[in-house]
């Protein structure tokens, strides 16, 4: 799963191309945005006499571009319809969401019902009862101005679930969706103890979030720890009862949660994933990275390119090195081997033979030496060729060349060319099979590469 901006970004030609990309490379089925019953959505309104007038045209549109293109919604049930609003207060976005709890509790759930209602209309019981459906985002922090802030949540939560399972017990609902990976026992004791249908539980974490706020620790935390920690966290606290078997979901995750060009553009991203991924399979059902695309506007309009969005494409459709490092990551196989490394990630593929994802982790700023690596497959047999790709500063990273052109804010067509140019990734390079089926492989800091052995 991807994350993207707010729902109305979803009816634009440049985020509809950026999801196509990313789908054909990665084949992810789901996408998470915020804002589904934003104003500018035009989903809910009061007649003269008071009665709810729904509008689901806009809906419509953003979920049929979606499904078109292979996605299906994880829908994020935020935020509050401005005639629904019991206060007016906004988050300081750029398209200044209402976060304040429903002044009609009635009007809420009723507008949770026949959204779900028309749904399965428009899509059949079938498709929907794939989705999921998350009540709000990060209700922890700023996102929710309900007071006090978990109760008033949980009560949401209660209500919004009812709701959906109202319409059909098909349907799956979960939470809390917290930052910091915050209030799951809470969460769960409070739906055991309420008997309140719950078929997930959600919650996000970033790299550089702070320590105390997730792990109740002073820290300090590297940012390459920092997420596989919540991960495992929030594994134990699931495994325990009431719901031990209830899937996890990390609705969003990412290195950063601040525009951090060095971090998000640039090829640290490639062994950040890599080590993540290494850590956390097998502890969660989905972790969504945010975002796809830098056609994305909490912060306001796009000023520049390369600016630390969280897209793994920046505007002009110029895929940046996250992009190839998720094509590397997506090609490998379906079963991991043993593999006694923190820099490596092993895998069988089903198709016949092996994939490895080898990396260089470096800080922040890239400086660490280079490394020599050996991979040495035993038992292998014989008839097999090796190959190799590799992401880093000098392969499949634009934002290099970006530099180099003097930082343009606005890059001329001819400049739009050259950067697509340089962020292309590279075709596979074979590599000599040595003695005991050995490879060796020389990755300077930040490096993925991916070695795949065909016969």
């Amino acid at each position: 799963m991807f994350g993207s901006g707010h729902a109305l970004l979803a009816m634009r030609a440049s985020y509809l191309r950026d999801l196509s990309t990313v789908h054909r490379a990665t084949g992810f089925r789901y996408v998470r945005f915020h804002g589904i019953f934003d104003r500018r959505m035009g989903v809910f309104h009061l007649s003269p006499q008071g009665r709810p007038v729904y509008n689901f045209s806009n809906v419509d549109q953003v979920y049929d571009g979606l499904l078109a293109r292979g996605v299906r919604p994880y829908v994020e049930l935020s935020f509050m319809p401005p005639a629904l609003a019991s206060s007016p207060v906004r988050m300081p976005f750029f398209y200044r969401p209402y976060i304040a709890p429903p002044k009609n509790w009635n009007q809420w759930a009723g507008l949770i019902r026949a959204f779900a209602r028309h749904l399965i209309r428009r899509y059949g019981l079938g498709e929907v009862a794939q989705w999921y459906f998350e009540v709000w985002n990060e209700p922890n922090i700023g996102f929710w101005a309900g007071n006090p802030r978990q109760a008033t949540y949980f009560h949401l939560y209660d209500v919004t679930a009812r709701a959906l399972k109202s319409v059909s017990p098909l349907l799956r609902v979960g939470g809390p969706a917290t930052a910091q990976a915050a209030w799951v026992p809470e969460f769960l004791s409070h739906c055991a103890r309420h008997h309140v249908p719950v078929d997930f539980v959600s919650t996000h974490v970033y790299g550089n979030d702070s320590p105390k706020s997730v792990l109740g620790i002073p820290g300090p935390v590297p940012r390459k720890d920092m997420v596989a920690l919540a991960v495992a966290k929030v594994h134990r606290q699931v495994a325990a009862p009431p719901y031990p078997h209830l899937p996890i979901i990390f609705s969003e995750y990412n290195a950063s949660y601040m525009n951090q060009p060095r971090v998000t553009d640039s090829a640290y991203m490639g062994p950040w994933l890599a080590n993540t991924i290494r850590r956390c399979a097998g502890k969660v059902k989905i972790m969504s990275y945010w975002a796809f695309s830098d056609v994305f506007e909490e912060q306001g309009v796009t000023k520049t390119r390369f600016y630390g969005g969280f897209g793994i494409i920046a505007e002009d459709h110029i895929p940046k090195a996250a992009f190839n490092d998720f094509v590397l990551l997506h090609q490998l196989g379906d079963r991991r081997l043993p593999l006694a490394s923190h820099s490596a990630l092993a895998t069988r593929r089903a198709k016949g033979g092996y994939a490895v994802a080898v990396w260089n982790y470096a800080p922040v700023g890239g400086v660490g030496p280079v490394q020599h690596v050996t991979l040495r497959f035993a038992g292998l047999g014989q008839g097999y060729r090796a190959f190799v790709q590799i992401v880093d500063r000098s392969h499949g990273d634009p934002r290099p060349l970006w530099i180099r052109m003097g930082r343009p804010r606005f890059p001329s067509p001819a400049q739009v060319r050259r950067l697509r140019r340089a962020a292309r990734l590279g075709p596979p390079q074979a590599l000599p099979l040595g003695p005991g089926n050995a490879v060796h492989l020389t990755l300077p800091p930040e490096a993925l590469a991916l070695v795949k052995l065909t016969r």
